[in-house]
């Protein structure tokens, strides 16, 4: 695990080879424990390792070809490195590193050789020879690369905040990227916030030569949901594959934990990691909330006991989430109003002090398995499309009128969410569950429709699942998990995006995820046999943050100096009456407005750090 970050010139010299240190610095937390630069006047590849796969610097990055004509850099880890270092049984390998097992495998087959990797990267390749560069990323999109253009350069890294080292990157507000960040709370790639900034799509590989640029795609998921289901869809095979993602994803040089709360997936994953390592070896990580309806602990502690794992247990009361916002805010250079990252960083944060640098989690499952209450919610629109005028109109009446509710999802939220987009596409009507609830802007028609083209033609429960590995889990969840464990300088993996499991989970019909009322049919089949039933039917829960009661009460000051309705008209990017209403009717306690809050401020202080000119400034 790494951070990288360089640059390439089709027009001489770069232009400012002094900002290369200072990108370098602005990693320097996702690789503590090597440095290495390779320059020549027009190419640049630096890394910043953090040593999982053999420790030794001999397999500090980047790798170059025998030749010096190809050189390579790579964050992340690859899993199917074995089988690539047997292909090449005569290349002259200097160490043990997985990355290193990618140079032959790009010798010998170019850019195609990216869709053989089976893991999670962000990757670089110079090939002097072709003059060329190429940056792709994993399926999933687990881990991050960005770039810019300057001039007829290409900078890139693996977090924004390093390129924005470079004075010539524009950090113009990209409008299209706030649309998207307040109807969702997070930014759909390629964009982000700032416009001179922009990602590399997740399952593609970008390449760039002196006649310009062009993008290709290796992962086509949909055309997996199109497919005829496997035929071997069983829950015998499904349990094999995640044995065998959770064996390839526990190999490491230093100790492996795994994020848990106790739930089904997490239970899962421990299970597996500790029938590969042994009992007492595993380490397990789990949170504490002084609120009793979020907090989980006591089902972490039961399974660490029962699987005889060294537990840790990390007290997220109100002044630990405060300080992880404020790392947070001030460290990373895009906007994300997922409140879970405030506990994932606290949680990766003891594990970097216990010395436990690969975090297993269980992202992925419930976008491939059909997790999700909203999957619900789609399997009875056609029945409540079918009521009667007057019934539907009564019904919409009762649920406005139900009080609020400060519990983590209550029901009253669900159901409110439910009956106002009830007649709408199912894209649409997701996009509207799913999102913050801030009123429409604007500039949202544009990739509102974007992202329905993209789903164009499927039905609503494959779709809905789709959507959500494509957009939810892609870049928001994804981005939560990368982030808050690098800051720490921990490595995090998601054994239900293996490759073979993600491909397996895709391709299934949606009644072997949902079937009736039950979610997750088919993992709960496959789980059953190492979890048990209590644990397989238990509700859904997941990893949330009392942000009602935050706003309330512990940064009740910050929140009124972040939403003053000065503050807002100044900036002029927010409907300051808008948030002045939200603000006052949660602060009565009449309505919870968290949901749609909470992106606000997260927004409010992105400002004040990455754009100080329309922030504290004019407060």
């Amino acid at each position: 695990m790494c951070g990288i970050y360089g640059a390439a010139s089709w027009d001489g010299p770069l232009g400012r080879p002094e900002v290369l240190p200072r990108m370098a610095a602005a990693l320097r937390h996702r690789g503590p424990d090597g440095h290495v630069e390779w320059t020549t006047p027009r190419i640049a590849l630096g890394v910043d390792r953090l040593r999982i796969v053999d420790r030794h610097e001999r397999a500090d990055q980047p790798f170059a070809s025998a030749d010096g004509k190809v050189w390579l850099a790579c964050n992340g880890e690859i899993y199917n490195a074995p089988d690539l270092r047997r292909a090449f049984p005569a290349y002259p390998f200097r160490s043990r590193s997985d990355v290193e097992s990618l140079l032959p495998h790009y010798l010998d087959r170019g850019i195609e050789c990216v869709a053989g990797i089976d893991g999670m990267f962000g990757l670089a390749v110079w090939d002097e020879a072709k003059e060329t560069l190429l940056l792709a990323r994993d399926r999933a999109g687990e881990k991050p690369l960005f770039y810019a253009r300057v001039g007829r350069e290409i900078w890139f890294a693996s977090e924004i905040q390093a390129l924005l080292e470079h004075p010539e990157v524009s950090r113009e507000l990209d409008r299209t990227a706030l649309d998207q960040f307040l109807a969702l709370g997070y930014v759909v790639e390629p964009r982000t916030m700032f416009a001179g900034v922009r990602q590399i799509h997740a399952g593609t590989i970008r390449q760039w030569d002196a006649d310009g640029d062009s993008e290709h795609r290796y992962w086509w998921p949909r055309r997996l949901v199109e497919a005829a289901p496997p035929s071997d869809a069983t829950a015998e095979r499904l349990e094999s594959l995640i044995a065998s993602a959770v064996r390839k994803q526990v190999v490491a040089d230093t100790p492996v934990g795994v994020f848990t709360s106790g739930g089904l997936d997490s239970t899962l994953l421990a299970t597996l990691a500790v029938e590969d390592l042994g009992p007492r070896t595993v380490h397990t990580f789990g949170a504490r909330f002084t609120a009793p309806t979020y907090d989980e602990s006591v089902w972490a502690r039961r399974l660490s006991s029962d699987r005889e794992t060294i537990h840790h247990e990390v007290v997220c009361d109100p002044p630990a989430l405060i300080a992880a916002l404020r790392t947070l805010s001030g460290a990373l250079a895009e906007p994300l109003s997922d409140p879970a990252i405030l506990p994932t960083y606290l949680l990766s944060r003891c594990a970097r002090e216990e010395r436990v640098t690969v975090l297993l989690g269980g992202e992925g499952a419930d976008e491939l398995f059909g997790g999700y209450p909203a999957y619900l919610g789609h399997k009875l629109a056609p029945i409540a499309e079918r009521l009667p005028k007057p019934l539907m109109g009564a019904l919409r009446w009762v649920i406005a009128r139900l009080p609020a509710s400060g519990g983590r999802v209550p029901l009253e939220f669900l159901l409110k969410r439910f009956v106002a987009s009830i007649d709408r596409p199912w894209c649409e009507r997701h996009l509207t569950w799913t999102g913050t609830g801030l009123a429409r802007r604007s500039g949202q028609a544009a990739w509102r429709e974007e992202v329905a083209a993209e789903f164009e033609g499927l039905p609503a429960l494959p779709g809905a699942m789709l959507l959500d590995y494509r957009l939810y889990l892609r870049d928001d969840l994804l981005v939560k998990v990368d982030r808050a464990s690098m800051l720490n300088s921990v490595e995090a993996r998601a054994p239900f995006l293996d490759r073979d499991v993600s491909a397996f989970g895709l391709s299934l019909p949606a009644a072997a995820k949902i079937r009736g009322i039950t979610t997750k049919w088919l993992l709960k089949r496959a789980s059953r046999s190492r979890v048990g039933a209590d644990i397989v039917n238990r509700r859904k829960q997941g990893l949330s943050v009392p942000v009602a009661a935050l706003l309330n009460e512990g940064l009740r000051d910050e929140v009124d100096r972040l939403l003053a309705p000065a503050r807002l008209r100044s900036q002029e990017l927010l409907d300051a009456g808008e948030a002045a209403r939200l603000l006052a009717e949660h602060r009565s306690g009449r309505l919870n407005h968290a949901r749609a809050l909470w992106p606000l401020v997260i927004l409010q202080l992105w400002i004040d750090r990455w754009m100080p000119a329309l922030g504290a400034s004019r407060a």
